[in-house]
């Protein structure tokens, strides 16, 4: 069996230590199960006692009649202590009351467990465990995770500066077909555009069909067509509204879901003058490039059409995204009323990043009117402008601008 190395393995795996409830959430199709068990495993290597109960078998589905019959269960297979591993748990009705009744039973045992994008909505967990978990959001592949498996764990700095043209084709790879787990291990294209399809399907028909109780999904599946035509612009709800047919409330709806079940992320304005800047139109980035090129129709082909610097732009915010997880920052786009934009604007709270995407092989340090722009109204002590070639400099008045290549991790410099 492949295994790709998740760079949450760490973080969760430390989180063992402590007694509240490890939640493991994200998508369909993440790795989820795959995690749990590369978890596991690690503990029995320490000779840690364990027990894996999954609610997708139906073996295991009736020890959840009850808590005390699930408590017999886990005392029969370990003993008086041990981990517990639940997987799938939005399968269980109330299974935010279910859990928070057996943590406040104060036994001596460990619960790990996953669900997917659905069981917050549908179980309300955030009101049913307060002070009882701490949740673990698992995404699909990061490019850092999509390449660590690609050179089989190598240095990836020396991987790039060695391999420029191979660093090149995986980065193509990726941006056409995205990091879902399945999709990244099968190499022939006709069976990723099959795993991509059943993905997408699965989605729509169990998760948003449920969740939003409808059994027509020709609107949803047009609002996410629409989203990932126009990535990394501003979405006017009301133009959404008034091509869809929907209500706006729908709409702000069926975006609120989309979101919550890991589609989709917003990010905001970031802006001091209100009268100079625009200061509510979103944007969305969607968390897996496979599945936004997939939904409109340029799964595997997006190098050849406009859409590639979008898909670009969406690349890089996702990296950035990826590099502050467990942090507060936050990322916030620019936008002002005479046009000039910055891509991205890292927000540690005590300072702020502009962030510049371009897709090229930039050979001079050169810097846009609408960087220029920003740096004027706000004189950052640094900003970045990422694009493919190699790294370079320029000051301008007190900020200084690093030219970055797409693989270094804005977080480090």
């Amino acid at each position: 069996m492949t295994i790709i190395k998740r760079n949450l393995f760490p973080f969760i795996f430390d989180h063992l230590k402590e007694k509240e409830i490890t939640l493991i959430t994200g998508p369909r199709q993440v790795g989820k199960t795959t995690l749990m068990k590369q978890l596991e495993k690690k503990l029995k290597q320490k000779e840690e006692k364990t027990v894996f109960l999954d609610l997708d078998r139906d073996f295991d589905r009736p020890f959840f009649d009850s808590q005390s019959h699930l408590i017999q269960k886990i005392r029969y297979e370990i003993g008086e202590k041990g981990y517990v591993f639940i997987d799938e748990i939005q399968r269980k009705e109330n299974a935010g009351l279910f859990l928070k009744g057996l943590y406040d039973m104060d036994l001596p045992y460990k619960f790990i467990v996953s669900g997917s994008g659905s069981l917050e909505l549908k179980e309300k967990i955030h009101e049913s465990l307060v002070g009882r978990k701490r949740i673990f959001e698992l995404s699909t592949l990061d490019f850092e995770e999509f390449i660590d498996f690609k050179i089989g764990g190598k240095d990836q700095l020396n991987f790039f500066g060695l391999y420029p043209d191979l660093a090149r084709q995986y980065l193509e790879e990726y941006l056409n077909f995205g990091g879902y787990p399945r999709v990244v291990l099968e190499t022939e294209i006709i069976k990723k555009q099959a795993i991509i399809d059943e993905i997408y399907k699965s989605y729509l028909e169990k998760d948003l069909s449920m969740l939003l109780n409808i059994k027509k999904t020709e609107s949803l599946t047009h609002l996410i067509q629409i989203l990932a035509s126009q990535t990394g612009n501003l979405t006017n709800i009301s133009e959404l509204s008034n091509t869809l047919g929907l209500a706006i409330q729908t709409v702000k709806n069926y975006l609120w879901y989309l979101e919550k079940t890991f589609i989709i992320r917003k990010i905001t304005p970031y802006f001091r003058n209100i009268r100079k800047e625009i200061t509510k139109t979103p944007i969305y980035y969607f968390t897996d490039l496979g599945l936004r090129n997939f939904a409109i129709g340029q799964f595997g082909n997006i190098l050849h059409t406009f859409q590639v610097g979008f898909a670009f732009e969406n690349f890089i915010y996702n990296q950035l995204r990826a590099g502050i997880y467990l942090s507060p920052t936050i990322i916030q786009f620019w936008r002002s009323k005479d046009k000039a934009e910055v891509d991205f604007i890292i927000n540690t709270g005590q300072e702020i990043i502009p962030v510049e995407v371009k897709y090229s092989f930039l050979k001079k340090p050169e810097i846009s009117r609408s960087l220029r722009s920003f740096i004027k109204s706000y004189q950052p002590k640094k900003a970045y402008l990422v694009h493919l070639g190699k790294e370079m400099q320029k000051k301008f008045e007190k900020t200084k601008v690093c030219f970055i290549p797409y693989y270094k991790n804005i977080k480090k410099f």
